[in-house]
């Protein structure tokens, strides 16, 4: 099985040779202690998997389109978007109308706007792909909770794991992470986009290169 590790170094590969610019937008790895204060802030304890990834890199300094899914949070800002998704939930009224319908948590056939054991490993325009903490057979899977709809496990990763490792394999060999395919702009900028787009605000795109070998 893959590790983490060994994916955010094909990723960190990749990205060094046909997007370098990119490849200066990663994070330095997190500081062990500020893991450790988020843990203690938020009340949750972070998976093994996100503490590897953080301690690979903490988050994006600027926002890019180098991943299929959302930009990757640092530590402070897991903190800061869980916070915020939980003082909204405050004011969510869907828990109230289930119950006062006669419906009780376990009988309902879709997932919450918000739930207090998700923590956020990803972020854009308020939709946050979230790791799953509820004990359970679904513990680790990473889906979403959408800004203006209800969170989501349909299609998930088990992991996040799983979600790096497709996404270092796709830009090695080649293919699509849920529809999305890896393209470079004209300045050498790595974006995801459907299948057959070509071109990014008239400008045109072309498909990424692949042929990366696999992490040693």
């Amino acid at each position: 099985m893959t590790t983490v590790t060994e994916s955010w170094r094909r990723i960190d590969g990749w990205l060094a040779r046909y997007a370098p610019d990119d490849a200066a937008l990663l994070a330095p790895p997190a500081d062990p202690a500020e893991i450790v204060a988020a843990e203690a802030t938020l009340g949750l304890s972070f998976p093994p998997e996100l503490v590897e990834s953080l301690r690979r890199h903490n988050g994006l300094v600027e926002w890019a389109n180098m991943f299929p899914e959302r930009v990757p949070l640092s530590v402070a800002r897991i903190v800061e978007h869980r916070q915020m998704c939980m003082e909204i939930d405050e004011f969510d009224d869907d828990d109230e109308a289930f119950a006062e319908a006669g419906f009780p948590p376990e009988e309902r056939d879709d997932e919450p706007w918000w739930h207090e054991l998700w923590l956020p490993f990803a972020e854009s325009d308020g939709d946050s792909q979230v790791i799953d903490l509820r004990p359970g057979p679904g513990y680790g899977r990473l889906g979403w909770a959408i800004h203006d709809d209800r969170g989501t496990f349909d299609g998930a990763w088990p992991s996040l794991g799983a979600y790096l490792a497709e996404t270092a394999e796709v830009l090695a060999s080649g293919g699509e992470v849920r529809r999305r395919v890896p393209y470079l702009t004209v300045d050498n900028r790595l974006w995801w986009g459907l299948a057959g787009e070509t071109e990014l605000h008239g400008r045109p795109l072309r498909p990424a290169p692949t042929g990366l070998p696999t992490a040693s």
